[in-house]
């Protein structure tokens, strides 16, 4: 009977109640709410879906109401100042303070094991300097290129209008504006509300054309035309894959696309949409640097590139391969981490497909930096790219610079809730619900969007000085030092197998790449010999 103790109590003393109802307001409220409950507790006995209910009517309650307590009883009282995931509460604290620009200072030390592997540090100089560039920028587009662009080291990534509600959107550009920095759309397309905020725009084409796409699901030319020649489109991005489910289409349901949604896509209101994992404009790498070349006649002569995850080494070098043999050149290249995050995504693809950052962006640079292609091609990176450190860490290894999503939702006031998948973000980010994004002040995330962005450039530039450099460009891997085991620290360039300039050009087969520069084709993204 112990398993129904909960039931009986509440049936008691609804009873009592009612026997006791006439001496007041009190025993007529107890009455009430303990028949409530004795109601839910005879409910719980009868269904069928929850075994624990009908075992434990009531007392397995507790058991739900802890679960959806968990994350925030975990975050704010268990977890120490480094142990959250994916983003820890130091990591979190930084970034609030940046956006609210005060200071980001810590006392005491630091709360990391700086003695246990994968600790990283920099190699600051005795002849450190004082970094006068407070705006360190990086020009954007290969030879031949009619309207080359100028982005800063840090920018906004990738997030479609629809993942996030219009007051964010509006509020990134807007904070983009104001900071001179870029802001990625996402795949979802331009929205009114990115033209809004009036930032430039690096426009991402993912499989589904959203904003150029043909009745049929295709590309269309003329669509793209249109919208390319607005003078807030910096850029052009084609999305192959993102970190966090490379290799996974999706599927926009009608009801979820709203006039505002439609429009920004070029479908049609209560229209069911699909993106397919792969691109129909294209299915080999030249293929591929045709479009690309297409894309920049189209645009007026705008940089164009392509955003992926790594997976299979040779498909990187087989794009490398391509540029060699068409002649045609990607203004850059952005690398994607695997630890990269979205509003939704299969544990499997989140956990497991994708090569994490570091990996991705190694092996990146070295397809370009061993192809001769890296002083034509600019190469960018995002993946939990929050920090001066991180930033200054991925320039040493080959990015011209970096993008981050969450920080800047951060920015925001995200409060790492993990509703984003369910339209109840609490802080009106993550989410089409107007009476959420109603907490969201476009004014106030503006000028903290543009704080983030201002502080975490400033610390950059203190840290490219410490280490005696005037400019994010001029580090290198020496500069970034490893701990491989507590007892062994290497610098990067020893950690990682880097390669010389045109070293898979003329002695491919002594480097470690040389059974991927093989399978590599330009004709065909499969490997040779398959």
């Amino acid at each position: 009977m112990s398993r129904y103790a909960a039931l009986i109590i509440a049936a008691l003393i609804s009873v009592g109640g009612a026997v006791f109802w006439k001496t007041g307001p009190a025993a007529q409220s107890t009455a009430i709410l303990a028949a409530l409950v004795t109601l839910l507790g005879l409910y719980d006995l009868v269904q069928k879906r929850h075994s624990l209910w009908r075992n434990y009517p009531l007392l397995s309650r507790v058991r739900w109401l802890a679960e959806e307590l968990r994350p925030f009883f975990r975050s704010y009282i268990v977890e120490s100042e480094t142990e959250g995931r994916p983003f820890n509460h130091e990591d979190r604290a930084m970034i609030y303070r940046r956006a609210k620009d005060v200071t980001s200072v810590e006392p005491f030390g630091s709360h990391l094991d700086i003695d246990r592997p994968p600790y990283e540090w920099l190699a600051h100089s005795m002849a450190a300097v004082h970094a006068d560039d407070s705006d360190p920028r990086v020009m954007v587009g290969a030879p031949g290129t009619a309207q080359p662009y100028s982005a800063s080291v840090f920018n906004i990534s990738a997030m479609s209008f629809g993942s996030l509600g219009a007051h964010a959107i509006e509020a990134l550009s807007a904070g983009a504006k104001k900071g001179g920095f870029y802001h990625d759309t996402g795949e979802g397309g331009v929205s009114r509300y990115h033209r809004k905020g009036g930032a430039d725009l690096v426009w991402e084409i993912g499989s589904g054309y959203f904003g150029c796409r043909a009745k049929d699901g295709g590309f269309d030319p003329e669509r793209f035309r249109d919208v390319a020649a607005d003078p807030q489109v910096k850029m052009i991005e084609i999305k192959l894959s993102q970190g966090a489910k490379p290799g996974h289409g999706g599927v926009l349901p009608g009801a979820k696309v709203t006039h505002e949604i439609a429009e920004a896509r070029g479908i049609e209101v209560g229209q069911t949409c699909v993106s397919p994992p792969a691109h129909s404009a294209f299915s080999s790498p030249v293929e591929m640097m045709e479009f690309a070349a297409k894309l920049r006649e189209l645009s007026g002569g705008k940089p164009v590139g392509a955003k992926f995850a790594v997976g299979n080494r040779w498909e990187v070098l087989a794009l490398c391969k391509a540029m060699l043999e068409t002649g045609i050149r990607l203004d850059f290249m952005v690398v994607d981490g695997g630890e990269g995050g979205t509003g939704a995504a299969p544990a499997e693809f989140l956990d497991h497909v994708g090569a994490p950052l570091r990996q991705g962006l190694v092996l990146t640079r070295n397809a370009l930096v061993g192809t001769g292609l890296k002083d034509e091609v600019r190469l960018a990176c995002s993946g939990k790219q929050i920090s001066a450190f991180a930033i200054a860490s991925s320039m040493a290894l080959g990015a011209d610079w970096v993008n981050t999503a969450r920080g800047f939702m951060f920015a925001l006031g995200c409060i790492q809730s993990l509703n984003c998948h369910n339209n109840h973000c609490p802080t009106g980010i993550a989410t089409s619900d107007k009476s959420r994004q109603h907490g969201l002040d476009v004014s106030d995330k503006t000028l903290r969007v543009a704080n983030f962005h201002r502080n975490t450039v400033k610390a950059l530039t203190e840290v490219v000085g410490a280490a005696g450099c005037r400019h994010p460009s001029e580090l290198t891997p020496r500069h970034i030092m490893h701990r491989v085991t507590e007892d062994i620290v290497r610098p990067a360039d020893e950690s990682y197998d880097l390669l010389q300039r045109g070293q898979l050009l003329h002695d491919a087969d002594a480097t470690h790449l040389a059974k991927e520069w093989n399978l590599a084709q330009a004709g065909s993204f499969r490997p040779a010999g398959l």
